[in-house]
């Protein structure tokens, strides 16, 4: 079963490599969006929906880039109107990132169009079949991202010899 799990996986893993949901996306209302700042956008989206902040830091951070690079998504993205700059309300001297209506717009259609595949996919499903996969596979990716992580802190506390 644990073979068949990890081939699955695997298998998962060459279709989201393929960006379909991201590609429709764009197709849809934002051609001229790098697909790499779709992921950024849907990102910050986040961030700000869970009460977040969002620097410039906080791009870097998100993208795994250099600041000077996240300042220039940052500014791209601004210029395309997907975001605009704000005041901090913890600290008047910081600008934070904020979405535009266009950029909640790109979030609503990849929602949408994520929706109506999952949908597509699982019509001819029994209910109970769609209820336990939900819950089954949310137990996995919450208890995946948690044992990664012990993983990780494992691994770097014995580079560190701790």
């Amino acid at each position: 079963m644990i073979e068949r799990i990890a081939r699955t996986m695997s298998r998962y893993r060459v279709l989201a490599k393929s960006r379909l949901i991201t590609r429709l996306t764009l197709g849809s209302n934002a051609a001229d969006l790098d697909i790499g700042y779709l992921d950024l956008i849907e990102s910050v989206g986040r961030c700000i929906r869970n009460g977040q902040e969002v620097t410039v830091g906080t791009v870097a951070d998100l993208m795994r880039i250099d600041p000077s690079r996240a300042s220039r998504a940052v500014a791209q993205l601004v210029d395309q109107g997907h975001f605009q700059r704000g005041v901090s309300q913890e600290d008047a001297r910081r600008s934070v990132v904020l979405l535009t209506d266009k950029g909640k717009k790109i979030l609503r259609d990849k929602v949408e169009i994520k929706l109506h595949l999952i949908a597509k996919i699982t019509e001819d499903w029994p209910e109970e079949d769609v209820a336990r996969f939900s819950e089954l596979y949310s137990r996995f990716l919450d208890d995946f991202e948690r044992v990664a992580a012990d993983q990780l802190k494992e691994r770097q506390d014995e580079a560190s010899g701790g």
